[in-house]
């Protein structure tokens, strides 16, 4: 990498280097090969997997997992695999939020929602096996050859994921709709149904790099606080930008009257608080020096990213 090129700009670089790796790597598990136990894959709902996971994106959470796993020393190839599973828990979330009972989106990235490009029971089942298939992924010894490190893998994708995490998170959003929320009742909801993946991947960074609980508690606060502005920020793209800069309908929060931060507060409050975390997830990072270049431009453009 140029040592000319700015900070943003390695980031920028690094971030496309990482969604080429990832995209390779999870077509290669989508493929039509069954794998370990599995009898066939059904070509209908493997293509509708494809369609919700090869359809592009910034790959935001497989790359804070593995430039954290980096950071600290960690580069095998067993960190592109988790980063992977990782990223199909978030597109099986991603296709079921679009699901009529839920989001009832038709735009996905650009492209026709899998319940849109298919049917709204191959979506169902689409999200399903690309959860079930995570699993599959991090429990294989080609992730990490120490089963203790698999076992704490899982154990926290699964507790991220589910009902005290990111599915638990959703149902408080849901139940939110039309109702006045507290800046704590909000903030709740959203660390856990945007937070909770992104901070699963800056840990599971730590876990694979085989760090000191201390270490993995910085990278768990620094995921806390860049999983908040993730959601944050996309609240602001809801009100601010475009149905085709954000490759999905905008306006959505205001018509559902969904409990945010930006219909509490307004938005110039909400840009505060945004700049706030902002700021203190770059001072959890002093410790790391230089070396966490690329994480502090990755939260800087996570604030302040157009889409």
């Amino acid at each position: 990498m140029s040592p000319t090129l700015s900070k943003q700009d390695m980031f920028l670089q690094r971030l496309k280097e990482d969604a080429e790796l990832v995209q390779a790597k999870l077509q290669d598990l989508l493929s039509d090969t069954p794998h370990g136990a599995e009898r066939t894959r059904p070509e209908r709902l493997l293509l509708a997997m494809q369609h919700g996971v090869l359809n592009g994106g910034k790959r935001i959470r497989p790359f804070l997992m593995l430039e954290v796993a980096r950071m600290l020393g960690t580069d095998h190839p067993g960190v592109l695999r988790a980063a992977c599973a990782l990223e199909c828990v978030h597109c099986y979330s991603l296709i079921h939020d679009d699901l009529p009972a839920m989001d009832d989106d038709d735009l996905r990235r650009g492209k026709p929602t899998i319940h849109i490009a298919f049917d709204e029971a191959t979506a169902i089942l689409a999200g399903d096996a690309l959860l079930t298939m995570a699993f599959d992924i991090l429990s294989d010894e080609a992730t990490h050859p120490n089963p203790a490190i698999r076992a704490e893998l899982v154990l926290g994708l699964a507790q991220n994921a589910g009902v005290g995490g990111m599915a638990g998170g959703q149902s408080l959003d849901i139940e939110s709709e039309g109702r006045n929320r507290t800046e704590d009742e909000i903030k709740q909801m959203q660390a856990m149904k945007t937070g909770a993946l992104l901070r699963y991947a800056c840990e599971a960074g730590a876990i694979l790099a085989k760090s000191d609980d201390q270490t993995r508690q910085i990278m768990r606060d620094f995921g806390t606080h860049i999983g908040l502005a993730f959601q944050l920020a996309d609240d602001l793209l809801d009100v601010t930008a475009s149905s085709e800069q954000l490759g999905k309908t905008a306006g959505k929060d205001l018509n559902t009257n969904k409990a945010t931060l930006v219909s509490l507060y307004g938005l110039e409050k909400t840009k505060a608080i945004l700049e706030d975390l902002i700021e203190d997830s770059h001072k959890m990072l002093q410790p790391f020096g230089d070396h966490a270049d690329i994480l502090v431009a990755a939260a800087e453009f996570i604030a302040k990213r157009k889409n």
